[in-house]
C-alpha cells in the first residue's frame, strides 16, 4: 500500500501544478519519475521496489498497452492510406540506421560484443507513444509532424520485438523460430482487428445501444477483451492494442468519440503510475554502476544517434527545417524499452545486468529531456507561424492532409495538449 500511498500524493500534486506545467518547460513526467527516484529504495526506501519485481514489468506493459490502444484510436485505415510515406520513411530508413549507430556505439564506446550491441540497439531503437504523446497532442504542431510521430511511435515496438526475441534466442544459443515469432505478430494483428471489429458488428444490431453513460465502457471492454485474448493465444498484445485502437477508429467514429476522455484518462494513469515505479528503481547504487562511458553511451543515443538518421531519413521530403529538427529531435524512449529491456534482464544473458542499466539510463535521461523540450518546439512553431516562417508549413505531398487533428483532453481537463 505504500506504493498506492505515494501515487495518491504526487498525483494530487501533479494535479496542482499542472497549469504551470502545461507553460512551462516543467513535466508531470518529470515529477513522477523524480518523485519515485527519492522515495525509492535508494533514498528515503518508502517504496521497496527492485529492477528484477514484476510490478515493474507489469505496470510497464500496461501503460504501453493502454497508450498503443488509445493513440491508435487517434488514426484510421483510411488516414493511413494516404498519409504512409512520411512514416515509412522513419519506419524505413530511420529506425535501421538509428539501430546501426546505437549498436556501433555500444559496441566501441561501451565495449558490449557485436550480439549484445545488436541486442541493445534492438531495445532502444523504438520510439515510445506514452512520450510522443506530450507532443503529438499539441495543435499548434504541424499536423503532418504529429502524424509521423504517433504513426512511427505506434509501429515501431512492433517491429523491435521480434528483433529483440530472435537476437536473445541466438545469444542464449537457442535455435530461433522466426515461424513463431512471425504468428505471434500476425495473431496480434489478427486479434486486434478481428475482436474489435466483431465488437463493432455487436454494437449495430438492432435493440441494442449504449447510454452516454456507459458509452465509454465499449471500448475500454473491447481492450480489455484484446489484452486478454492475446495473453491467452501468446500473440503479440502491443500489435493487437495498437491495431483495435485503429480498427475502432476506422469502423466506429461514435465509439472513438465516447471514449476518447475516458481512455486518455486510463492511459495517463498507468503512464504516472508505471514512471513511479520506474523511478524507484533507479537508486543512487543503480546510477552509481554504470560507468562513465555507459552515461556517454545514454547520451549520444538521443543527440546522435536520433537525430542523423531521421536528418538522413527526411532528406528529399517536403518537410521544412523546423519540422525535420523537431522530427529528429524528438524520439523519446519509455516503456516499450522498458519491456524489452526487462525481457533482457531476465533472460539469464551474461551482460544482460549490464544491459538493462544502460537501457534504463537511456530511457531516465529520454524522459527528462523530451518531456522537458515539447514546450520548447512548440513555441518554436509558434514564432514561426506568428513571423511566416517555413517550418511550421503542413502541406506537402510526402505529408498527406493538412487537416488538423481533431483537439483530445489530456488528464488534467487541457483540450489537445498534455504535459
Amino acid at each position: 500500500m505504500a506504493v498506492v500511498l505515494a501515487f495518491a500524493v504526487v498525483l494530487f500534486a501533479a494535479v496542482l501544478v499542472s497549469e504551470i506545467a502545461h507553460r512551462t518547460v516543467l513535466s508531470t513526467a518529470v515529477l513522477f519519475l523524480v518523485a519515485g527516484f527519492v522515495l525509492g529504495d535508494g533514498v528515503l526506501g518508502f517504496i521497496p521496489l527492485s529492477q528484477g519485481t514484476e510490478t515493474v514489468r507489469q505496470l510497464a506493459e500496461f501503460a504501453l498497452f493502454a497508450v498503443l490502444f488509445t493513440d491508435g484510436m487517434r488514426l484510421n485505415f483510411k488516414q493511413l492510406r494516404t498519409q504512409w510515406r512520411l512514416p515509412g520513411r522513419a519506419l524505413g530508413i530511420g529506425m535501421p540506421i538509428t539501430f546501426a549507430l546505437i549498436a556501433l556505439l555500444a559496441h566501441y564506446l561501451v565495449g558490449l560484443n557485436w550480439l549484445e550491441a545488436f541486442l541493445i540497439a534492438a531495445v532502444l531503437s523504438p520510439t515510445d507513444p506514452v512520450f510522443a504523446a506530450a507532443l503529438v497532442s499539441r495543435e499548434k504542431v504541424p499536423q503532418r509532424v504529429r502524424h509521423l510521430l504517433n504513426v512511427e511511435s505506434g509501429l515501431n515496438d512492433g517491429l523491435a520485438l521480434p528483433v529483440v526475441l530472435v537476437l536473445l534466442a541466438l545469444a542464449a544459443n537457442e535455435s530461433p523460430h522466426p515461424a513463431a515469432l512471425a504468428g505471434e505478430l500476425a495473431l496480434g494483428i489478427a486479434v486486434g482487428v478481428g475482436l474489435s471489429y466483431l465488437a463493432i458488428v455487436v454494437q449495430r444490431l438492432p435493440l441494442l445501444s449504449a447510454t452516454a453513460r456507459y458509452g465509454p465502457l465499449g471500448a475500454f471492454a473491447i481492450g480489455l477483451a484484446v489484452l486478454g485474448l492475446c495473453s491467452l493465444t501468446h500473440a503479440n498484445m502491443f500489435l493487437g492494442a495498437f491495431t483495435a485502437g485503429v480498427t475502432i477508429a476506422t469502423a466506429s467514429e461514435e465509439t472513438k468519440a465516447a471514449f476518447d476522455h475516458f481512455g486518455e484518462l486510463v492511459a495517463e494513469l498507468l503512464k504516472l503510475a508505471a514512471l513511479l515505479v520506474f523511478g524507484a528503481v533507479m537508486s543512487p547504487a543503480f546510477l552509481a554502476d554504470i560507468p562513465l562511458s555507459g552515461w556517454v553511451f545514454a547520451v549520444l543515443v538521443l543527440v546522435l544517434a536520433r537525430p542523423v538518421a531521421l536528418l538522413t531519413a527526411l532528406v528529399g521530403s517536403d518537410l521544412g527545417r523546423d519540422e525535420r529538427l523537431a522530427v529528429a529531435w524528438f524520439g523519446p524512449k519509455g516503456f516499450a524499452s522498458v519491456v524489452y529491456g526487462l525481457l533482457v534482464l531476465h533472460s539469464g544473458l551474461a551482460a544482460s545486468n549490464e544491459v538493462f542499466h544502460l537501457v534504463a539510463l537511456a530511457i531516465a535521461i529520454s524522459i527528462l529531456a523530451h518531456s522537458s523540450t515539447d514546450i520548447l518546439i512548440v513555441r518554436r512553431f509558434e514564432s514561426a507561424a506568428g513571423s511566416g516562417g517555413s517550418g511550421g508549413s503542413a502541406a506537402g505531398a510526402g505529408g498527406g492532409s493538412s487537416a488538423a487533428d481533431p483537439s483530445r483532453p489530456d488528464a488534467f481537463g487541457r483540450d489537445g495538449e498534455q504535459r
